[in-house]
């Protein structure tokens, strides 16, 4: 549970409550230091955040996550009555150039006698009085050599949330949260009305601003870069505000009291704008996941970095629709109107995106990912065609110039064991093709890779490599087709220290040299086949599934780096392996011949047969995208711009893997039982849809078990011929099974 930016878990909780139920009398500031005590919760300058605490104490008993114990005395401070000082207000009425030296005084004591004159100023001739300032703040009385007293001001902590000052910052949701303790705000400032001075308000305000950083810095260690004010139009105009170099950039809401406030900035720093944007880089592994999810959106997402804790909550819902109606449209999924808006808008919502959504899940994927030896992880691309809809804004070219379509392009990477099933989309890359760069493919050739589509392949890598860290025990092996065989990605692999191992497959057309001038291909050709083994090659496209039996050799060599590369770069060290088919039928167009260059050592019949069936594995990206394409219908999300359909695809993607995990699940583990799976209410429910009986059984059925009920329920026929189920007849299954538990529900007086 996140409070006021702050993250109290059960046990947390459990221990604040066990603190109150052990002593009734203990007051909330004894409470609130004990947990900012235990919490270790301290601002920048080391001095505890109790107020903080005790704000978020008021939350968590509002929400009834905390009971205090209701106190008989009364410990609620006496009203104040207005502060009365002996003082004289000066009648000033001349120049500015004669009313002396300005010397403003900083109050560090609310107990002196220029804090007591300070509050009774603003008491008796400030339109919103003394007030009580927010947060941290600093008060200034203001003094002249000839006539005392004349002016106040007060800063204090910034606003949370402006729409006008946030867009005028550049700020996302993330770097708002980092740096808006470098923001402050002009609170209060009064010249008493017996001061009539020219330009003797703009001086004021210039020559604090001038000091307000050091003066801040040294009190909370903290350095505001921007100081902003609000001005009441019915009342002032701003004008010693602009005199004084302040920027009107916008209005508030006016939701307090109707009236629209004129927002004033002041930059108190060249490069405020750098500093404020400054997003902190969210590292993997740092956050925690949910104690108790409730079902399965929630374990997988429980660990997304939204700020707002309703966009998580519209995420577990959408997230849970879209899985029990993978083939439905966004309002079929949703259920009804106000689900489809909050969908819609959650799409529309620049809090969210592709990067945000995704990491959650990524996070819960390395939990699954360190309970294996060896994972294995290929990346691949696919083209998502939205030429249906070309209302849509922020497409671009998917193919040639025959057939020309429009969309997206999707780059993704996704985690499988060594028996293929998968643990989750580890990065996810989504991008639209420039249209004016169509045909200019021989000076894109010429570009560095920087600047290249090929690009994809190493922020994929470096991704992947920054999970290998975090993940020991376990041997990340990642994988890619002909495409990836950039001499850039195995450069990349010789500079990450403890980067996951490549396993590529070499693309003849590169016409890599190794040993000097002779080219792999021929190299790897010339050597004695050693073994033959047998690969089941599954349906894609045109080619049909079949067994393939291939000849295999073996051997280490050294890539020669290409020309752009040899002065700066000495040849890699890496395995080839090279297979081709045997006795090929005559019917086939492409027999198999596969070159696969791997950085692991490749020492014996036993390594090269090992690494060739994990290469097979990499059908199962494929096999995740037709699930994606398919089974989830992603083509068929009508959304107004690409940035909404990536977002939504972030969504689609988990689910994707969802159901093509349910399908692994039931082959890999049939005897396990299907609680590791289904939650209880979709186990009883599809028992009992099978049965036609109206009770379930005592035990839950196996996995196994589960898996061919649900899918019959999809129209499995369960013939001898049909082998497992699919994911096809899986995700129909599922979108029935939906039903099925809504209707138990009913009737067990659940819903």
């Amino acid at each position: 549970m996140q409070i006021h930016g702050r993250e109290f878990s059960k046990q947390t909780l459990g221990w604040i409550q066990q603190e109150i139920d052990s002593d009734p009398a203990l007051s909330r500031r004894q409470l609130s230091i004990r947990i900012c005590e235990q919490l270790v919760w301290r601002s920048p300058n080391g001095k505890l955040k109790d107020m903080s605490c005790r704000k978020s104490l008021a939350a968590l008993e509002k929400r009834g996550l905390l009971s205090f114990t209701k106190s008989k005395n009364s410990f609620a401070f006496p009203e104040q009555k207005p502060s009365t000082v002996d003082f004289n207000p000066p009648k000033v009425d001349c120049d500015f150039t004669e009313i002396g030296n300005i010397e403003i005084i900083q109050l560090t004591s609310r107990y002196s006698k220029e804090s007591k004159l300070w509050r009774y100023l603003l008491e008796k001739y400030h339109y919103l009085g003394a007030g009580s300032l927010c947060g941290a703040q600093l008060r200034y009385l203001v003094k002249s050599s000839y006539y005392g007293p004349i002016a106040a001001l007060a800063f204090d902590s910034s606003s949370f949330a402006l729409k006008d000052r946030d867009a005028y910052i550049g700020w996302s949701d993330a770097a708002r949260h980092s740096n808006l303790e470098k923001v402050v705000r002009n609170a209060r400032f009064l010249i008493l009305p017996t001061v009539k001075v020219p330009n003797l308000a703009s001086y004021v305000l210039a020559k604090t601003a001038s000091r307000l950083a050091d003066d801040w810095e040294n009190r909370y260690n903290i350095r505001p870069v921007l100081v902003e004010t609000f001005v009441d139009p019915s009342k002032y105009n701003g004008t010693c505000y602009s005199a004084a170099n302040w920027l009107n950039i916008g209005d508030t809401s006016g939701r307090r009291d109707g009236i629209a406030k004129k927002i004033f900035l002041k930059h108190l720093s060249k490069k405020w704008k750098k500093e404020l944007c400054k997003t902190p880089k969210i590292k993997l592994g740092d956050t925690p996941g949910l104690e108790n999810p409730s079902n399965w959106a929630e374990e997988e997402f429980g660990r997304t970095q939204f700020y707002d804790n309703r966009l998580k909550k519209r995420l577990y819902t959408i997230a849970q629709n879209f899985y029990n109606k993978p083939q439905s449209n966004i309002p079929e999924a949703a259920g009804s109107y106000t689900g489809t808006i909050g969908a819609y808008r959650f799409f529309k919502n620049k809090k969210t995106d592709m990067d945000i959504i995704l990491q959650g899940h990524t996070e819960q994927t390395i939990e699954r990912i360190k309970e294996h030896p060896v994972v294995l992880v290929p990346q691949d691309s696919s083209t998502l065609d939205y030429s249906a809809h070309p209302d849509t804004i922020g497409m671009g070219p998917t193919n040639g110039v025959k057939h020309f379509s429009t969309g997206l392009i999707l780059h993704d990477t996704v985690a499988f064991t060594e028996e293929g099933t998968p643990l989750g989309v580890l990065d996810a890359q989504c991008w639209a093709r420039d249209p004016n760069e169509k045909g200019k493919a021989r000076k894109r050739k010429e570009l560095p890779i920087e600047q290249k589509e090929s690009m994809k392949w190493l922020r994929s890598f470096r991704k992947v490599a920054e999970i290998q860290k975090l993940t020991p025990d376990t041997q990340l092996v990642l994988m890619g087709d002909r495409e990836a065989d950039l001499f850039e990605l195995f450069l990349d692999y010789t500079k990450e220290k403890q980067g996951p191992e490549l396993l590529v497959r070499s693309e003849r057309s590169r016409k890599r040299k190794v040993s000097g001038d002779e080219y792999l291909f021929d190299f790897m050709q010339n050597l004695e086949k050693k073994t033959a083994f047998e690969i089941h090659i599954p349906h894609s496209g045109n080619r049909k599934k079949r067994d393939a039996f291939l000849e295999m050799t073996f051997s280490e060599v050294e890539i020669t780096p290409p020309k752009k590369y040899r002065e700066t770069c000495d040849p890699l060290k890496v395995w080839a392996i090279y297979a081709v088919e045997k006795d090929p039928d005559p019917n086939i167009n492409a027999p198999i011949e596969w070159m696969l260059v791997t950085t692991m050592p490749v020492e014996s019949i036993e390594d090269a047969n090992k690494y060739m069936q994990w290469y097979t594995k990499r059908w199962g990206i494929e096999i995740f995208h037709r699930v994606l394409k398919s089974g989830c219908r992603i083509k068929d999300r009508q959304l107004g711009h690409a940035d909404d359909i990536r977002t939504c695809l972030a969504i689609d993607m988990v689910v994707a893997w969802r159901i093509f995990f349910l399908t692994m699940l039931g082959r890999e583990t049939p005897d396990a039982p299907c609680t590791v799976f289904f939650e209880d209410m979709e186990w009883k429910a599809l028992c009992c849809y099978i049965s036609k009986k109206p009770d379930p059984p005592n035990n839950p059925p196996t996995m196994g078990e589960a898996t061919y009920m649900l899918a019959r329920v999809g129209g499995f026929l369960n013939r001898k011929s049909d082998g497992f189920p699919g994911t096809q007849v899986l995700w129909r299954g599922l979108q029935r099974l939906d039903t099925a538990v809504e209707v138990y529900a009913i009737f067990n007086g659940s819903g």
